[in-house]
C-alpha cells in the first residue's frame, strides 16, 4: 500500500512535469529569430511618352487639354507600341492628329516579393503637338530609363540619351547639368532637362527628357500650345524588408525556407541506431530530463518509506 500510495503520486507528477514541459516548448522557441515580410508591396510604373499641354483656340476662349500618353503601364504589365494619336475639338478639322512616331517605343513594369523594376526605350522617335504639323517639337536617336528598388537596398536610377537630339528643327547638345532653352522666332519656346533622376530610401524615379513647352503656331486654328511632356519616365518604390523577431531587419538573402539547406543523414550502420535532430528533439530531451529526475525522486521516497 505504501508503495503503491508514492508511485501513484510520483507516476502523475512525472506525467504533469512531462506535459508542462510540451507545452512550454512552443512558448520557449518563439523566439529564435525567424524573418518574415511585412509591410506594403513593391509597385513600379514606366511611360514612353506623357504629355500634359493646354491648347488654346485663335480666340483664346477655348482650352482644349491635351492629356495623353504612350505604353503608361503599372507591374506586372508590360506594353509596346510605336504610334500615339489624338483628336482635339477644333484642331486639324477634328481629324486625329499624329503625336508620336517611333520605330521601337517599350515601356516594362515588374514587381517580386523582393524587388521592383521598371524600364523604358525609346528609339528613333518624333513627336508633334497642335498647329505644328510638318515640324517636330523633338526628335530623338535613342532614350531608356531604368528603376530597380530592391528591399534593404538601396534604389537606383538612371537615363541615357543616346545620338542627336533636335528642338524644333535645331539640334542641341546633351548636358546633363541643366536645362537647355530653344527659342524660334514666330514657332516659340521650349525649355529642356536631360537626364532628371532622384532616389529616397526606398523609392527611385528618372525621366530621359522634360520639355516645358510655350508654342505660339498660328495654324490650324492654334493660338498657343503650353504645358510640359515627358519622355521615357519610370518610378518604382522597393518592397518592404523582411524583419526579425528581435525587430532588426535581416536580408534578403537570409531567409532561407525550412528545410531548404538540411542535409540528408547518412545512412545508420548495421546494428546502430540512427540519430538525429528534428524540430521535436528539444521536447523529448527536456520531457527526459523531467521524468529522469521525478523517478530518482520517487525511488528515493520510496527507500524512505521502506525502511524500519
Amino acid at each position: 500500500m505504501n508503495t503503491h500510495y508514492f508511485r501513484m503520486p510520483a507516476r502523475r507528477f512525472t506525467a504533469t512535469a512531462a506535459a508542462t514541459v510540451l507545452a512550454a516548448g512552443p512558448v520557449a522557441l518563439v523566439g529564435a529569430g525567424s524573418a518574415h515580410a511585412t509591410g506594403a508591396q513593391g509597385r513600379a510604373s514606366a511611360v514612353v511618352l506623357r504629355t500634359g499641354l493646354d491648347v488654346s483656340l485663335l480666340n483664346k476662349t477655348v482650352n482644349v487639354p491635351l492629356a495623353v500618353s504612350l505604353n503608361e503601364v503599372q507591374a506586372p504589365r508590360s506594353a509596346e507600341s510605336t504610334a500615339l494619336t489624338a483628336r482635339l475639338d477644333g484642331v486639324a478639322g477634328g481629324r486625329p492628329f499624329s503625336v508620336l512616331r517611333a520605330e521601337a517605343a517599350t515601356a516594362k513594369a515588374t514587381v517580386s516579393p523582393t524587388k521592383a523594376e521598371a524600364s523604358t526605350n525609346l528609339a528613333h522617335a518624333r513627336v508633334h503637338v497642335p498647329g505644328l504639323p510638318l515640324l517636330s517639337l523633338v526628335e530623338i536617336s535613342q532614350v531608356t530609363s531604368t528603376a530597380t528598388c530592391e528591399a534593404g537596398r538601396k534604389p537606383v536610377a538612371s537615363t541615357n540619351v543616346v545620338g542627336a537630339v533636335a528642338v524644333l528643327g535645331k539640334k542641341i547638345t546633351v548636358t546633363a547639368g541643366g536645362p537647355t532653352e530653344v527659342k524660334v522666332p514666330g514657332v516659340g519656346e521650349v525649355r529642356i532637362d536631360f537626364s532628371k533622376a532622384q532616389t529616397s530610401s526606398r523609392t527611385a524615379a528618372a525621366s530621359a527628357l522634360v520639355l516645358k513647352v510655350s508654342i505660339n503656331p498660328l495654324k490650324l486654328n492654334v493660338a498657343e500650345v503650353e504645358g510640359t511632356l515627358t519622355l521615357a519616365g519610370v518610378s518604382c518604390e522597393a518592397p518592404a524588408a523582411p524583419v526579425r523577431e528581435s525587430g532588426g531587419a535581416a536580408p534578403v538573402s537570409e531567409v532561407t525556407p525550412q528545410g531548404a539547406a538540411a542535409q540528408a543523414p547518412a545512412p545508420a550502420k548495421a546494428g546502430l541506431a540512427e540519430t538525429g535532430g528534428s524540430s521535436a528533439t528539444p521536447y523529448a530531451v527536456g520531457a527526459g530530463v523531467v521524468l529522469l529526475a521525478a523517478g530518482a525522486g520517487a525511488i528515493a521516497l520510496g527507500r524512505r518509506r521502506t525502511r524500519p
